[in-house]
């Protein structure tokens, strides 16, 4: 693991990056803590197999028993994120970020907007890929193809404190995802950054970990100085 603090906007937020897979439920454990002690920080990071499903899911779209999964290595949580079933894998990037909307006074709709922005600007500077929003449905798409997603989202929202995040597909293989239909959708509507024909060596992951962790720190909304009276 790696790790980065960035003194900014008048306190001090950790950025790690891990070189190993994290089991899901180590990371539901650290949020849990992260909230508590309200400490920010930013997390990058891989998960073994597994399928997520949060507070708005639908059995439906869970194609495969849980007896097919454990056969699979492919573990099953039910979290408190918002959204429908997801799915992680080796050769994502996931994004975990944590911060005190409260104390930033930012908006949920604000730091919604600023993650998203971040992910757009780094994919097209890295990979000069352009993606798009979809105003119903959550993540990223590509420009020219918008039913194709490339980036999903899913984020918790509690005591005005973030976590869970998002997740880029760069060189993951769908082996999770042929098992769900993800937010409702089918998984041969996802794609990645290999599948484009595009470089997805652990290189062009560093690159865009970097780069994403620079602009949306860099367009982080400061914490204020309270005046005494």
């Amino acid at each position: 693991m790696t790790s980065s603090s960035f003194s900014i906007n008048n306190t001090s937020v950790q950025a790690f990056s891990l070189k190993n897979p994290l089991p899901y439920e180590d990371y539901v454990r650290f949020q849990e803590k992260s909230r508590e002690n309200r400490r920010e920080s930013i997390l990058f990071l891989e998960h073994p197999l597994t399928i997520t499903g949060g507070i708005n899911y639908n059995i439906d779209n869970l194609l495969r028993n849980e007896d097919f999964l454990s056969e699979h290595g492919i573990s099953l949580q039910y979290i408190k994120r918002g959204g429908d079933y997801t799915a992680h894998e080796p050769g994502q990037i996931v994004t975990y970020i944590h911060l005190d909307l409260k104390k930033r006074e930012i908006s949920i709709s604000e730091f919604l907007d600023g993650v998203l922005e971040s992910a757009i600007y780094s994919t097209k500077k890295v990979w000069d890929l352009d993606l798009v929003k979809n105003p119903h449905a959550p993540g990223l798409y590509l420009s020219n193809s918008p039913t194709r997603k490339i980036l999903s989202m899913g984020v918790l929202f509690k005591s005005w404190f973030t976590s869970y995040g998002i997740a880029l597909n760069v060189s993951n293989d769908f082996s999770a995802f042929q098992c769900i239909h993800p937010c409702g959708q089918d998984w041969k509507s996802m794609i990645s950054v290999s599948q484009l024909g595009l470089p997805s060596g652990e290189d062009k992951k560093k690159e865009w970990i970097q780069t994403f962790q620079s602009k949306f720190l860099e367009n982080l909304k400061p914490i204020r100085d309270k005046i005494s009276t």
